[in-house]
Order: C-alpha cells, then structure tokens, then sequence
C-alpha cells in the first residue's frame, strides 16, 4: 500500500495525463471542459474516475472514455482503469475552467 502522499502524487498525475484528453467536438481537455469530476486511486493498482459528458447523447462519449483509459495506460500500465459515466449533478458550462472559458471564448 502506498502512502497517502504517494496516493495523493498519483492522483494529481492522473488528472495531469486527463489534460491530454480532448473533446474532439471542442478540441478542450476534458479537464478543462469539467468533465472529469473524481480520481481515485487506491493505493494498489485501481483508478476509479466519475466523469460525464456535456449531453447524455455525446455522439463521441464511447471514444472519449476510451482515449481516457488509453491515454492513463500509456504512463501507468499497472493500473486497473474503472470510468464510471455519471449524469449527476448534469454537466454545465459554469463547470468549464477559466482556461477552457478563454479557449472557447466564453
């Protein structure tokens, strides 16, 4: 088991990696967009993420998670990936950072 400061280092480079991740549609990470709501890692070898999408209907939601899972691989291959899709509380454009607001020119 790791200690809660190397769980902490890890988390933190889980959402550095997440900002890699864009939202084709918007070309935004989806940091940025908001959409990434928790990273929890456990110590071990799993990762939970919550995440949503802008609409429930995302016709690029199925990719999305899969470039996130891809992309946390790529630098931590002994991790279990687990993305939970959630809609609760619904994703918003006052969820976007201030970064993601001067991207999109909002």
């Amino acid at each position: 088991m790791k200690t809660a400061e190397e769980i902490k280092n890890t988390e933190a480079q889980i959402w550095n990696i997440l900002k890699f991740v864009m939202d084709p549609e918007v070309e935004v990470n989806i940091v940025d967009l908001g959409l990434i709501y928790k990273v929890v890692y456990d110590g071990e070898s799993k990762v939970d993420i919550e995440m949503t999408l802008s609409t429930p209907a995302c016709p690029i939601g199925d990719a999305i998670m899969l470039n996130v899972k891809e992309a946390i691989n790529v630098q931590l291959p002994d991790l279990e990936i687990i993305v939970n899709l959630v809609f609760e509380p619904p994703w918003t454009p006052e969820m976007v950072s201030e970064e993601g607001k001067v991207i999109l020119g909002m």
